[in-house]
């Protein structure tokens, strides 16, 4: 049985936010959180497939992207307040949990849901982003640099080297950004080249360059139809023009507060619900194959369930056969109780 994706809106007097929706209303549901500069739509793939499945699919426009509201300060887009979006969506859909699904940092948002409300939580999976209870901040990754592929002398932030640059050159990041949006969409969203692995990662060497693209303007390259399709490409590039980057750039602007959030985490920020997490074997920015970045989740999480993805970053536009596949097995065999077809 196919179902069509609809657009909806939920208002509060905090915040609006903008989602997709497919599957039957009161089959059990799935929320899928985007990452950064993303859209609902980057679920593009997953929303049909698993709605035909049995489930109720949603997929929020984050805050700051789409149609969702967007803010004028960086400490808008601390985690705790789009927790709080995101618990107003299960709220509006009329239900008291879902399995919450993120990639890029939709991923700290699930793990936070999780870890501050885990009543909410059926189970959580992540897509390159692994669970850290002192949150994603800039503290704990720099921390679990590889440091064969990253040497401290001359790359002492490793592949993080890009959240500084945000941090000590916001408004020029924001800027470069915005100069040409269509480029900059064609030049992010590209599949993973098996050839990089091992190598240092382009974002490990943005404030050695004065900027991403080397501190010039966006490159003019080929759209890579292996992640996104021309109808694809204009609505991130109407979305990104519409909004601007201001948003999705200050989730990089909160470590601090984010750090404070994770500490008041339940359980000590212990997950005892099924998790899963799949990494993606050509991504070297979130590098989780032979680097520490996946140690802390294993302590953490009582039910982990991993799987590698042969994809780049991108893992659910590049690879979303196998991304399917694998949000099925894992449904099938954890959650069979909830997955009642």
């Amino acid at each position: 049985m196919t179902f069509p994706v609809t657009e909806h809106t939920v208002k509060t007097a905090r915040h609006t936010t903008g989602y997709l929706a497919c599957g039957a209303r009161d089959a059990p549901l799935l929320i899928f959180c985007h990452g950064w500069p993303e859209l609902s739509l980057s679920w593009r793939h997953q929303l049909p497939a698993l709605a035909a499945l049995g489930f109720r699919c949603i997929a929020p426009d984050m805050r700051g992207y789409g149609r969702s509201n967007t803010y004028t300060r960086h400490e808008d887009f601390a985690q705790e307040l789009i927790v709080q979006d995101m618990l107003e969506l299960l709220a509006s859909l009329g239900r008291d949990r879902a399995v919450w699904i993120g990639h890029d940092w939709g991923s700290p948002v699930v793990w936070n849901v999780a870890a501050h409300h885990p009543e909410k939580v059926v189970g959580v999976a992540s897509l390159c982003v692994p669970y850290l209870s002192q949150a994603f901040t800039l503290e704990s990754v720099v921390a679990l640099v590889d440091r064969k592929i990253y040497p401290l002398d001359t790359h002492p932030a490793g592949q993080w080297d890009y959240q500084f640059f945000y941090q000590e050159n916001f408004d020029k990041a924001c800027k470069g950004f915005e100069s040409n949006i269509r480029n900059v969409v064609k030049a992010l969203f590209r599949k993973g080249d098996p050839s990089r692995v091992g190598q240092p990662a382009p974002t490990s060497r943005i404030r050695q360059a004065g900027g991403w693209f080397g501190g010039g303007p966006p490159p003019d390259v080929p759209r890579d139809g292996d992640v996104i399709s021309e109808q694809d490409m204009e609505a991130y590039v109407a979305a990104l023009t519409r909004n601007g980057f201001f948003g999705p750039d200050s989730w990089y602007m909160n470590h601090k507060a984010n750090g404070d959030y994770a500490r008041r985490a339940v359980n000590g920020g212990k997950l005892a619900m099924p998790v899963l997490f799949l990494h993606g074997a050509y991504d070297t920015t979130c590098e989780t194959m032979t680097s520490r970045l996946a140690e802390p989740m294993r302590a953490d999480c009582a039910d982990l369930t991993e799987e590698v993805v042969k994809s780049g970053h991108w893992m659910a536009q590049e690879q979303p056969i196998a991304v399917n596949a694998a949000l099925a097995r894992w449904l099938a065999a954890k959650l069979p109780a909830y997955w009642q077809v």
